[in-house]
């Protein structure tokens, strides 16, 4: 399909425009249908969770879905649908019932279709699969599952060579098929545990994508929407599309003509060769509004426009019977939720360095040295949840920075190991730069790929010798490959130890009930 060129508009009150459209010859209105997609990415259970955005309180389920249903309500075609990471990583009220009231959320707020994360595997495929279609925990009992279907069109079960749930799914608007196919980053094989995703394998994206494309169409579909839990951003005005979503744009079937981004947590609405393509931030803060006007002989879309808004709470009242559902929750967990655990003397944050070093992160990569009594630690940012302001510190603020539940684990690596695993820092698709206690080590950012650490000391100056052996606490996620760190598959006499918050509380006792940010330095960039 040939668009015309997109045009943009920025509103102050946080909607964000793009559109763009074809010209037509016809001019009676019956000859169209329109059609409202409400999109949501990266709600990561964050029910009762509220932030600050531009000096406004955003977010919170109960907001989130007045905002949703208010759309609902003005225009009749309207679909709920939603780009993964509803799940995982979420806040305790949520988490602690292994996500159940995070899929009754959507339930109640009435989506239409979704497509999986890389979070929907936290806890591996069975579980992923009770909450998709309902089954008994342990823990929760009896549980129906989510109301509406999912599709994945690159999950592949390695077993059979088919997808694990649809490729692709078709809802009928006013006498008009629209195609909604859902692909998950292929990231997901580093950066989930692997004994979770046993059995299955992360295709190319862009390739299920085509192949979706192409048997819709041999079913007279042409209205075509890719729901991907794949990155991508843009500037509020439109411009500077970039990302995984802005590469593959040209690559995916032109028939394709919306694409619903996820997994970056950022802002995106652009058009990419004549795609657009959206994603609205993360954690309830933002919804993405796509309004269509599909030509119903053709059945092809002919005019799409769209724009992120946020969910502040100026000017709209919270959803009552969400709210209800929440403070319910709520109460149920609040004891343990409010109990003190230690106090910080001042905010210690997720920021980073020009070295990719985080206070943060130094500060939870000590507890796991201390705690294991090894050499050295490692602590992968993306473990690392929330800040943690200045004041008390709850239980439930240390559980929303820690919300993985995974172990502690004490491994014997040597020092080219140790050194190997650095290197796996800029390798693959993404860098993740690990924290580190008890080691300092330097890196050329001009350096090629497994040539980049050109210094590796430990705390008291001593340099890290290749064939020696040290001993290193890390997450079970991290000795288990995640991230993309196999060399830390190699250690060996392994030891496993507390869970990695349990750890970090005990180390905020030891140290007197209190903890403040630490120094950075020990990880240098030339």
């Amino acid at each position: 399909m040939s668009l015309s060129k997109w045009m943009l508009a920025a509103i102050a009150t946080g909607v964000f425009f793009i559109g763009s459209s074809f010209a037509s010859s016809s001019t009676d209105p019956g000859e169209y249908i329109s059609v409202q997609l409400l999109g949501v990415n990266d709600f990561h259970g964050q029910l009762e969770t509220v932030r600050t955005r531009n000096g406004k309180q955003v977010g919170g389920a109960a907001y989130l879905a007045a905002y949703l249903k208010k759309h609902r309500q003005e225009k009749e075609n309207t679909l709920l649908v939603h780009s993964g990471d509803m799940v995982g990583a979420s806040s305790p009220v949520s988490s602690l019932m292994q996500d159940e009231p995070a899929v009754e959320w959507m339930n109640e707020v009435g989506f239409d279709i979704g497509t999986l994360g890389n979070h929907e595997f936290d806890e591996g495929m069975e579980e992923m699969f009770r909450l998709l279609d309902g089954g008994k925990h342990e823990k929760t009992g009896n549980f129906e599952g989510a109301a509406f279907p999912y599709t994945a069109a690159n999950v592949i079960d390695k077993k059979t060579g088919k997808s694990i749930l649809p490729s692709y799914l078709i809802k009928e608007v006013d006498g008009v098929p629209i195609g909604f196919i859902g692909v998950v980053t292929t990231e997901t094989k580093d950066i989930v545990l692997p004994s979770g995703i046993e059995g299955i394998e992360f295709t190319d994206e862009v390739t299920a994508i085509n192949q979706s494309v192409k048997e819709l169409k041999a079913k007279g579909v042409q209205s075509i929407i890719v729901l991907g839990h794949v990155s991508a951003s843009s500037k509020e005005d439109g411009t500077i599309p970039a990302q995984d979503l802005a590469e593959f744009a040209p690559l995916i079937d032109d028939e394709v003509d919306i694409i619903f981004g996820g997994h970056s947590h950022g802002f995106a609405n652009t058009s990419v060769d004549g795609k657009m393509i959206v994603q609205a931030y993360s954690y309830g803060t933002a919804f993405s509004d796509v309004d269509l006007l599909i030509d119903r002989e053709t059945k092809e879309i002919v005019n799409k426009q769209a724009a992120i808004i946020s969910t502040y709470h100026d000017g709209i009242l919270p959803d009552k019977k969400i709210k209800e559902m929440v403070d319910s929750y709520s109460v149920d967990k609040q004891m343990m939720l409010e109990q003190k655990m230690g106090q910080a003397d001042a905010p210690i944050t997720k920021d980073k360095t020009a070295s990719g070093e985080r206070s943060i992160g130094n500060l939870i990569a000590d507890s796991h040295r201390e705690n294991m009594n090894t050499d050295f630690a490692f602590m992968n940012p993306g473990g690392i949840r929330a800040n943690l302001d200045e004041g008390a510190l709850t239980w439930g603020e240390l559980y929303t920075m820690l919300p993985f539940g995974t172990n502690l684990v004490k491994l014997s690596l040597t020092g080219a190991e140790i050194k190997e695993a650095l290197e796996q820092q800029w390798t693959g698709n993404f860098k993740t730069i690990m924290q580190t206690s008890g080691l300092y080590y330097t890196y050329d950012k001009d350096a090629p790929p497994g040539q980049k650490v050109t210094a590796m000391t430990d705390k008291d100056g001593n340099a890290i010798k290749q064939d020696q052996t040290y001993t290193v606490a890390l997450t079970n996620y991290l000795a288990t490959g995640g991230d993309g760190f196999t060399a830390f598959k190699k250690g060996k006499d392994s030891v496993e130890g507390p869970p990695t918050l349990d750890s970090f509380i005990t180390y905020i006792i030891e140290s007197g009930g209190s903890v403040a940010p630490t120094r950075t330095g020990r990880i240098n960039v030339q």
